[in-house]
């Protein structure tokens, strides 16, 4: 039998790739006098940014009326009609309760700051979703007078109330003491989402509901994370629509659609989100969302700004839609809390099986692990639980090497028997892997059965909100990177830090692949090398992984040493290969019946040789 030996030239060649990429970046990084001018033409260009982006914020910002202005007053109320009767008074009124803090303005009669009181950003300030003008909601119609409002302009009357327990705010927009538009919202102790009703009384009169009614929702979110590039790439804007169909807005670019039967919109800001659901669907929906990040640096403040277009319909000239509004984390335990509206549906499990998987199988796993566990070791238990789970398909995988290793030298007999012909060779060496029962391409299956988790895993690390801000060793945040060293410059695909997890994982899968790879894997004539492909997942995982979630790369680095010891415990305990040698000789005594596909490969390729001989 021939002895696995350690394969001294494959792992020079690994550090050669890697020295290379090195070199390659060292020569390519400009000199320090370089990096000096770069550095002040960069400073000077972010100060001209700032000035023009807080010039550009100051214009953008509507007029503040000046209630002692007589004129200005009666402009105002020239221009809003009706609805003048409501007096202009400045002024917010606060709706709280143990999770969540609100301010509603008069003006507009809308929300101006949404704060979770549970949470803190990276940087241990307040978590935002509404706050300094990153968001706009109001309707917009005319009226019977031919008057283009929009309820942003209107001032609103304030009064609160009790529900029971509840507390209740309503703002009302008057055209007489009796006859209003009314913004209601009603908050309960404990909870992230809001009863929200639109209506209004007395106004069929006042509304011109031949005209179109919408409600438009602007919002910027407010980025929360050490990398903005980070959490942009799970900001999207997500709405059902369609009699309960999930789709998303792009992650990556600016998009927009228009959609039909909208149920509910998701401006979901990576670990938190703004939702709005209604009972009565919106019969069309204008989405559109813009990607705000250019660099990943301390001065980008907003990730992306989406906006929805909600046509509304009057019903006898009156309106009158119930809501809710959600201002709370993007996570399961919440949001499952209302079924009848599918919230959970926002959060991003991934499609297909890898979401199916995610949501009914790793995310109640780990919400079990952790609730007695520290949240690294509920990972590391996972990922035990994960790789004996798939033992069964690393024993198939493995005995497939076993056998593909067995046969080794036979094939190198058939490639010397045959080395001027290949044709030949592929025929013969099909030949006798149906003899014997083996197939280099059934190491493969047990891989792709694999992949479902692989992906899964692959979203549910860095979406998961149990894994947020939550420590392990010397990780801050599992559900972002790690970070041992800051470099003092960017590295293209790796970034400006090094973190610890990825290269462990690289470490362990590097050393699963001297124990897998030239056992399963046979070089074809005009087929890429596998093995050097093979070599470069270690490297890949290194650079790209470098800014990942670290809860993930702790996964890959513990699953790999389990795989491991797995496949050294069934080659040392399970698998006899003097046995699998004498059962593939017996197999190859053994008339072996041909299946369709087999046959018709034999007579192909029987059918190249005939004509080969021909020629």
């Amino acid at each position: 039998m021939e002895e696995k030996k350690f394969d001294a030239k494959t792992l020079i060649g690994f550090l050669l790739i890697f020295g290379l990429f090195v070199l390659w970046f060292n020569t390519t990084q400009p000199t320090a006098e370089e990096l000096e001018a770069q550095k002040k033409e960069q400073q000077k260009t972010e100060a001209a940014t700032v000035d023009n982006k807080q010039e550009k914020e100051t214009t953008a910002q509507e007029p503040v009326l000046n209630l002692s202005d007589s004129t200005a007053v009666a402009n105002y109320k020239s221009k809003i009609g009706a609805f003048g009767y409501t007096p202009a008074s400045e002024g917010t009124t606060v709706l709280e309760n143990n999770v969540l803090y609100l301010r509603i303005s008069n003006k507009g009669g809308q929300i101006v700051e949404a704060k979770m009181k549970n949470f803190v950003t990276y940087d241990s300030l307040p978590v935002h979703l509404v706050k300094d003008n990153n968001a706009s909601f109001g309707l917009t119609f005319s009226t019977s007078d031919n008057r283009v409002l929009d309820t942003k302009d209107l001032y609103f009357e304030p009064s609160i109330s009790k529900n029971g327990n509840n507390t209740v705010l309503s703002m009302k927009a008057k055209v007489s003491a009796t006859d209003f538009l009314e913004y209601r919202y009603e908050i309960k102790p404990d909870e992230y989402l809001l009863d929200f009703n639109i209506r209004s009384q007395g106004l069929n009169g006042v509304l011109n509901s031949a005209a179109p009614i919408a409600l438009v929702w602007k919002q910027k979110g407010i980025r929360h994370s050490k990398s903005a590039t980070y959490e942009n790439r799970y900001t999207r804007l997500t709405y059902n629509h369609d009699d309960g169909n999930i789709s998303k807005l792009s992650e990556s670019s600016d998009d927009e659609e228009e959609e039909v039967d909208v149920k509910w919109l998701s401006y979901r800001q990576h670990f938190f989100s703004s939702i709005l659901a209604t009972d009565k669907h919106f019969e069309t929906a204008k989405l559109s969302s813009v990607n705000l990040v250019e660099d990943d640096t301390p001065e980008t403040k907003f990730t992306k700004e989406n906006t929805a277009v909600l046509p509304l319909k009057a019903d006898a000239g009156e309106l009158s839609y119930n809501m809710n509004l959600y201002y709370g984390p993007t996570d399961i335990k919440e949001l499952s809390k209302y079924k009848e509206l599918g919230l959970e549906d926002s959060i991003p499990y991934g499609w297909g099986i890898f979401g199916f998987i995610n949501r009914y199988v790793f995310t109640p796993a780990y919400t079990f692990l952790s609730s007695f566990l520290p949240y690294g070791i509920a990972i590391i238990v996972m990922t035990i639980l994960v790789r004996l789970l798939m033992s069964p398909v690393t024993y198939k995988s493995y005995l497939s090497q076993a056998k593909m290793k067995v046969l080794k030298p036979e094939i190198a007999e058939l490639g010397e028997k045959y080395k001027d012909n290949p044709m030949k060779k592929q025929q013969e060496t099909m030949k006798l892997y149906n003899k014997a029962g083996a197939s280099p391409m059934s190491g493969c299956l047990p891989a792709l059965l694999q992949l479902p988790v692989f992906y899964a895993l692959f979203m549910f690390f860095p979406t998961s909100f149990a894994l947020r801000q939550k420590p392990f060793l010397w990780a801050d945040d599992l559900s972002s990177y790690d970070i041992i060293a800051e470099l003092p410059f960017h590295i293209p695909l790796y970034g400006d830090h090094v973190s610890l997890f990825p290269i462990l994982a690289s470490i362990a899968i590097f050393f699963y692949m001297m124990m897998t790879s030239g056992q399963n894997m046979q070089q074809q004539p005009g087929m890429p090398n596998m093995k050097f492909i093979l070599y470069l997942s270690p490297l890949m995982m290194l650079i790209f992984f470098n800014s990942y979630a670290s809860g993930l790369s702790l996964y890959y680095f513990v699953s790999n040493l389990i795989t491991i010891f797995i496949m050294l415990a069934i080659k040392k305990f399970i698998i006899d290969e003097d046995k699998i040698h004498a059962k593939i000789q017996e197999n190859k005594k053994k008339p072996k019946k041909e299946n369709k596909f087999q046959k018709k490969m034999r007579e192909m390729m029987e059918q190249a040789e005939e004509q080969k001989k021909n020629r």
